[in-house]
């Protein structure tokens, strides 16, 4: 079967197109720039191509990549299918449970929206090109076994396998849906290929605050870790995967269980260089 991932260098297209290959798939990875890729069939088109840590300071180029080149290939580019990779961030303002039909609160005077409200009207614009095949993705907060990218929970894992005592500024009660890499990759090919609705949510369903992580690490490594203050009224909203449960029978593994392996082997890769 023939994928295309936009955005093959990042943190989640890399890992996606290894995993592509590795089941056997032809895949093809263009570079940023390329125009090549309007003059063949791409099949199905993953879109990873975003910007996330740097996205403050490089508002033109967050919208180029959420927004402007995605309006160029749903104009111009031949695919069989089309996935677009959102953000379950979409969410932050809502308060409970968020299915993929919930209403959005988004302020363009919050600056920090500006990711949000990009990705948005790329998903905006994927639902109203007219391009059949086309389908979102809300990622949650993805991690790695690899830990290859820079964000708060491979950050903490690096700092309590080489720290005694970690001190965060972070509140304990923030909480945020987790899901590994290997249980996202499955599920993308899986929507790409036979997704049946224009929006997953891809996460893992279940919320883990910053209090039960740290207690967590702190178990499995014996490093004392001290947050920060709680922040009172802070609340993340519960995504609900009722979607990809029914569609895909989809139902990932825990953080915890997730963590309790990656520590397991740990030592033995650190022995191995």
């Amino acid at each position: 079967m023939m994928f295309t991932v936009l955005g093959a260098s990042g943190f989640i297209g890399s890992h996606l197109t290894r995993y592509l290959r590795s089941a056997g798939h032809e895949v093809y990875t263009p570079a940023r720039g390329d125009a090549a890729l309007f003059d063949r069939e791409l099949g199905h088109a993953v879109y990873a191509v975003g910007m996330t840590a740097n996205y403050a300071a490089n508002p033109h180029e967050t919208v180029e990549a959420h927004v402007g080149f995605l309006s160029r290939v749903l104009r111009e580019a031949r695919f069989a299918s089309l996935l677009y990779l959102s953000s379950i961030r979409l969410y932050d303002g809502c308060i409970g449970e968020c299915r993929e039909d919930t209403d959005l609160i988004l302020n363009p005077g919050n600056p920090r929206h500006l990711f949000d409200l990009s990705k948005g009207l790329g998903e905006s614009l994927c639902r109203a090109s007219g391009r059949g095949g086309v389908r979102i993705a809300r990622l949650a907060s993805v991690y790695a076994d690899e830990l290859d990218t820079d964000n708060f929970l491979h950050g903490l894992i690096k700092s309590v396998m080489r720290q005694k005592t970690v001190k965060l500024s972070a509140p304990p009660n923030a909480a945020r849906d987790y899901i590994h890499m290997d249980d996202l990759c499955r599920l993308l090919e899986s929507i790409a290929v036979s997704g049946k609705r224009p929006v997953y949510n891809v996460a893992s369903g279940k919320n883990v605050s910053n209090e039960r992580l740290i207690a967590l690490m702190a178990e499995l490594t014996g490093t004392r870790i001290v947050c920060g203050p709680p922040v009172p009224g802070l609340s993340a909203p519960r995504i609900r995967i009722e979607a990809i449960e029914a569609d895909f029978n989809f139902h990932p593994a825990p953080l915890e269980v997730h963590l309790r392996r990656m520590f397991a082997a740990m030592p033995r890769l650190a022995a191995g260089g």
